[in-house]
This record gives C-alpha cells, sequence and structure tokens, in this order.
C-alpha cells in the first residue's frame, strides 16, 4: 500500500547518494614477495611507507561483481523453462590506477617486482643471460590470503561522514562504522599496463595495474587497515556449515554416487571431507 513520505525520508534516502570518490585500497604484500622487493634495493618494503605510499597513490579502482551461473531445465513441465543455479561467477580482475611518484617510482617498481617473483627471474644478472628459462614459484608464496605468504587486499567505501580513524582490532571489521569492506581471496597481479611518455603537452604519468583473484567477500563495517589478522574467508563459512546440521551427502556430480571418490569434497554431517574419505575441517 502506498505511504506518505515525510521531507525527513526523502532528506534520507534521495538526497543522500553514495559517492564513488571516497574510497581506499589497501594492499599487504606476501612476506616472500616483500623479500624479493628488498633485495632488489625497494626501500622499506617491510614497513608501513611503502605500503601507505601505495594505498595513498591509488586513485581509481572498481568495485568488483559477480554473476551467478544458471543451467535451463525444459523437461520439467510442459511449455515451462526453468533456470537452476549452479555456481557463482566472480571477475577474472580488478583494475586499480596509481599515481607515480618522482622519487621512487612506486607502483611500477612494486607490481614489476610481484611479478618478478612470480615468475622466479631472480636477479638481473641471470635475467640478461640469453638462456635464461623462467620457473614459477610455489602460488602459495604469491598469493594474498594464503597460509605461507600472508598479505591481503581489500578495498574500503565509505562517505564523506567517516570520521577519519579506521577503527577496529586485530582486523576486525567494526559494524559501527559505516562503510563495504571488499576482501580478495588469493590475489596477485597479472599485468601492468603500458605508460606512454611524450614530449608534448606534459600531464601526471599513471600505471594501471590488473589483479586477478579467485573470489570476494563483504564484510560490513570498516576494519583495521593495517592488521593483517583479518577473518579469512574460511573462518567465516565453516561456522555456517556446521550449524546447518547437514543429514544428506551431496555430490558435486548431481547424485552420482560412482562419482563420489573424483570429488574434491563432501559435506557430511556438517563436515567436510576430503576425496577419500578423510576428515578436513
Amino acid at each position: 500500500m502506498p505511504n506518505r513520505k515525510t521531507l525527513s525520508d526523502i532528506k534520507a534516502t534521495i538526497l543522500r547518494p553514495a559517492m564513488t570518490s571516497q574510497f581506499m585500497t589497501y594492499i599487504e604484500f606476501p612476506s616472500e614477495v616483500k623479500s624479493h622487493m628488498s633485495d632488489r634495493g625497494l626501500a622499506d618494503p617491510q614497513g608501513g611507507v611503502l605500503r601507505g605510499g601505495l594505498n595513498l597513490a591509488c586513485s581509481e579502482a572498481s568495485l568488483p561483481g559477480s554473476s551467478l551461473a544458471t543451467l535451463e531445465q525444459t523437461s520439467d513441465h510442459t511449455g515451462v523453462t526453468e533456470r537452476h543455479v549452479h555456481r557463482r561467477m566472480f571477475d577474472d580482475r580488478i583494475d586499480l590506477t596509481f599515481y607515480v611518484d618522482a622519487q621512487n617510482y612506486l607502483p611500477i617498481r612494486a607490481f614489476e617486482f610481484w611479478k618478478e617473483y612470480i615468475t622466479g627471474e631472480g636477479t638481473i644478472s641471470d635475467f640478461e643471460k640469453a638462456n635464461h628459462f623462467y620457473r614459477m614459484s610455489y602460488p602459495d608464496s604469491y598469493v594474498t590470503d594464503s597460509p605461507l605468504g600472508g598479505g591481503y587486499f581489500k578495498i574500503i567505501k565509505f562517505e564523506r561522514d567517516f570520521d577519519g580513524s579506521f577503527k577496529g582490532n586485530n582486523g576486525i571489521v567494526n559494524g559501527t562504522q559505516k562503510g563495504l569492506t571488499y576482501n580478495f581471496v588469493r590475489a596477485f597481479p597479472i599485468a601492468v599496463a603500458s605508460m606512454p611518455v611524450s614530449y608534448d603537452a606534459s600531464s601526471l604519468l599513471k600505471c594501471t595495474v590488473s589483479m586477478t583473484y579467485i573470489r570476494y567477500y563483504i564484510t560490513n563495517g570498516i576494519g583495521d587497515s593495517d592488521s593483517n589478522t583479518s577473518p579469512s574467508p574460511q573462518s567465516q563459512v565453516t561456522p555456517r556449515l556446521k550449524q546447518q546440521n547437514i543429514s544428506e551427502e551431496y555430490y558435486n556430480n548431481f547424485g552420482d554416487n560412482s562419482q563420489n571418490a573424483t570429488n574434491f569434497a563432501d559435506f557430511v554431517n556438517g563436515t567436510v571431507k576430503g576425496p577419500f574419505g578423510q576428515s578436513i575441517a
């Protein structure tokens, strides 16, 4: 039923839209990547100067999106087409644009050195050799949110009434602060775009970096941006599985028990089991 709206209702909704210019990106490099950056001469990779400089230099980002992949079912009811969801599809990358500083060329060097570590390029003397070969690093050592390397990548969206202090205790999201925190799982850079330079009219040099990830999750409020102990997606999902008290066994092959041994995991009575029946959670 239609209801009457007061002037205060209108001011609280229509006249207060969210703005695109209030956001911050936070990148904490995995430990092995920071060690390689230090070997390559990048100043203070272990401290806050590098991380703070990158976070401040990011001038443009995108809030990620996702979609639901569906299957069409046409044989259940005559003349009726149904769609059933079978998985959630995430964007394959996110682009970040950074202002490049004239002192350290920080965004360029940081992400180029990150890619160097991924491809195992080592020192410049090795890379200059004609017979140089690539030996890729183990993924857990260069992606964020891994047990081996740590690190994180997140984008925080807030508004103009934010009080300026990222409150939170050891990364725990502070729900009293209005905002959203996008947490990216197992992220790493896959591309640094070319940057044209010219003797024509001078302009600010910008560096665009493409980051890939396997998924993201959103936490309400704003967490502590300087901590690397924020709750992992696994720690948030596992309790939900245990609370559901699942009594049946589900298979990835839509109920074909003969294929059970090839499945990645089965959910039985709220516990997670591996492909050979061993308990993994």
